[in-house]
């Protein structure tokens, strides 16, 4: 085999190949519908650029010519594609306010594809101040970038890498198929899904109620070692809040008393006398306690951005000069060579042109649309031009600060929605229109483009750092970007619609499993309802003022604790908003899932082998998503094609704390023996 960190023979660059771009697609599918089923499930997504890489090197080590730039473009388009998944934060809720009964093929594939290329199209620009010329770490890029280069280096390099390479192959597929068995078992209802306990408090401590519990998925417990311990732990902060001041207070009878007192509407009032202590805090928490939630994202959103205002002026202006420069002469090296830019503007006004017909067609559907469509279109390309690149460079800065897992867009995306929601009612307020679903339906739409440009550019600057890094060819890049960009959009709407008739959304039609919990959606449900809330003019303000101020107290106390321990512990804000607003049972499992990430890694410091170890949990953690990941996108597609919600059920209901036992019990043999499995491995590479 050819060192594949040099050209192929005959002096030939392979980069931008045929067999890469089709196993990049084809990756991008399984990333993709595995990141759709996740992000609906528990509101997170995971990078899918290290475990494409590592397939893609499996894979085309068969092929005597590869290289390390294939490499790097099926990890391009794959990771693209998994990223796209994000758009579910936004498209759902157009089913949940009952807009649509479905999700129709080509308006999601457009609203996807037109977003996308307007993603990679923004970011291009953006390369260079925030890629080149930038101090930014990139973790997942330079991560990807360095599995890359130990792993595709042929038969010149040592056997390790080529050890490591199919070692870390064996990890994706066992844990793949140790998360996927599990799930199996659930839904055979051998094993319960989820451990909780809700408790009526005493009279002495409020009379509230509150709970606990975890949900045992493989597929949190991976994400969880992903985000890793300080989020993880600022999750749990949220939770404790939310579960442990919150929900207690906003249950007690002495509170309910004193705000029907004062007319403030009190959920918990509506719950009738003697129910259950889990009917009780899950109403509260749902209709109460999570608009506080969202109060704590949107202002830990704000500071995240009035942090980077300064780095992002910097890093443009840092690109206009080098723009100059170019212009006065200076010869571009083939690292340093984007997509012509006037190539970029065309591809630019054809996507703007396509979301003008986009929203023209939309505009149709309504009467109340139809009158004022030209207002509404230009109002929204004007809406998507200036926010969309505003988001593109914010979301693209965090990537490169804290990873593109770890970037808060759903913030940006809540931010997005209740500006787009306030500019609607302007603009219906000049065109004298009341206001009706179908304007909470166009500013969904509007936002889900521009939330499509944002999860794009977050993922697209990552992938370029680690272009840069192997050096790959920018525009070659950035064309496999946009083949990522389709591949993703494609599946999207399949997935959507497949889980959609399976599973249901909240507000949706009725879904063929009757007794299986729809799905959260979290961000989707957060993004409807404050849309809703603002143009119907009965958003909860004051629940979500609230938790602006505990936001503001969160933020207070992440700057006092980074100042005091000199950057030693922190608060992430944003995380605390996530850990408040998710359910509970999600929540710790993702704390549980950083708590392993972090004894892991601790055990192996200090081992001839910690670096390949350290990878190889990354790996594990991804199979582990994968693998549940995927078998819910396949028990959607047989309880469809059956109509039967229950075809795998072999224990009927109420198996109760037998099921519970048993789940706890193998859920926790089977994470210490993958743990020990991966130490085992990656000690032998």
């Amino acid at each position: 085999m050819s060192d594949a960190s040099t050209p192929a023979r005959g002096g030939r660059r392979l980069e931008l190949t045929l067999r890469a771009l089709a196993l990049g697609c084809a990756l991008a599918v399984v990333f993709t519908a595995a990141n759709t089923y996740l992000g609906l499930l528990v509101g997170l997504t995971f990078a899918s650029a290290i475990p494409a890489a590592v397939i893609s090197m499996a894979v085309l080590r068969a092929v005597r010519n590869s290289t390390i730039w294939e490499n790097m473009t099926v990890q391009t388009v794959a990771s693209v594609g998994g990223a796209m998944s994000s758009i579910i934060f936004v498209l759902p809720g157009l089913v949940m306010i009952g807009w649509w009964m479905d999700f129709p093929f080509w308006e999601s594939v457009a609203i996807c594809v037109l977003g996308g290329v307007l993603g990679v199209t923004f970011s291009i620009p953006l390369r260079r101040a925030l890629v080149v010329n930038s101090t930014l770490p990139y973790p997942e890029g330079v991560a990807a970038a360095e599995v890359l280069k130990v792993g595709s280096r042929g038969a010149e390099q040592t056997d390790s890498a080529v050890r490591e390479n199919r070692a870390g192959l064996w990890v994706v597929i066992g844990g793949a198929v140790v998360s996927a068995g599990y799930a199996v078992l659930v839904a055979m209802r051998l094993f319960a899904a989820e451990a909780a306990r809700f408790v009526k408090l005493p009279a002495a401590l409020g009379g509230g109620a509150t709970g606990l519990g975890f949900s045992m998925q493989f597929a949190l417990l991976g994400a969880g070692h992903l985000i890793g311990l300080t989020v993880g732990l600022a999750q749990l902060f949220g939770l404790l809040l939310a579960w442990g001041v919150a929900v207690p207070i906003l249950t007690s009878p002495e509170a309910v008393a004193w705000m029907t007192a004062h007319g403030i509407p009190a959920i918990a009032a509506t719950v009738p006398a003697g129910a259950p202590a889990e009917e009780l805090a899950g109403t509260v928490w749902g209709r109460e306690v999570r608009l506080m939630g969202a109060g704590v994202i949107g202002v830990a959103a704000i500071w995240t951005l009035m942090k980077l205002a300064g780095p992002l002026v910097a890093g443009l202006t840092s690109a206009l000069a080098a723009q100059t420069r170019r212009k006065g002469g200076e010869t571009l090296e083939r690292t340093e060579q984007d997509i012509p830019i006037t190539l970029v503007g065309g591809l630019s006004v054809a996507a703007l042109v396509g979301i003008a017909a986009l929203l023209a067609w939309f505009s149709q559907t309504s009467p109340t649309l139809a009158g004022s469509a030209p207002l509404l279109i230009g109002g929204g390309l004007v809406y998507v031009i200036v926010i969309g690149f505003a988001v593109a460079a914010i979301c693209g800065y965090m990537a490169g600060l804290i990873g593109s897992s770890n970037s808060p867009v759903s913030g940006v995306g809540i931010l997005a929605i209740v500006i787009a929601s306030l500019l609607m009612l302007g603009v219906m307020a000049l065109a004298g229109v009341p206001a009706d679903p179908s304007i909470i339906a166009f500013a969904l739409i509007v936002t889900a483009v521009v939330f499509a440009v944002a999860v794009i550019a977050n993922d697209n600057l990552q992938d370029l750092k680690t272009g840069q890094l192997v050096e790959a060819t920018p525009w070659r890049q950035q064309t496999a970007l946009i083949v990522g960009v389709v591949a993703g959009a494609l599946v999207i709407p399949l997935i959507l619609n497949l889980l959609n008739q399976a599973f249901g959304f909240e507000g949706g039609p009725p879904a063929i499993a009757e007794n299986a919990t729809t799905l959260a959606a979290p961000q989707a449900t957060l993004i409807s309802a404050l849309a809703r809330g603002v143009i119907g003019g009965d958003l909860r303000w004051d629940l979500i003022g609230l938790g602006a101020v505990i936001g503001v107290v969160i933020i207070a106390l992440d700057v006092a604790l980074d100042r005091g321990t000199r950057g030693k512990v922190k608060l992430p804000p944003l995380a605390v908003g996530i850990g408040f607003y998710l359910p509970a049972a999600v929540t710790t499992m993702l704390v549980i899932g950083a708590v392993c990430g972090w004894i892991y890694e601790k055990a192996i410091r200090g081992t001839a082998f910690a670096d390949v170890g350290r990878r190889m949990g990354v790996l594990l953690a991804s199979g582990l998503i994968v693998g549940e990941s995927l078998f819910g996108v396949i028990n959607a597609g047989i309880i469809v094609a059956t109509e039967n919600g229950e075809w795998a059920v072999v224990l009927p209901d109420g198996s109760g704390w037998p099921a519970m036992g048993a789940g706890i019990a193998a859920f926790a043999a089977l994470t210490a023996g993958l743990y020990l499995w991966v130490r085992g491995r990656s000690a032998k590479v």
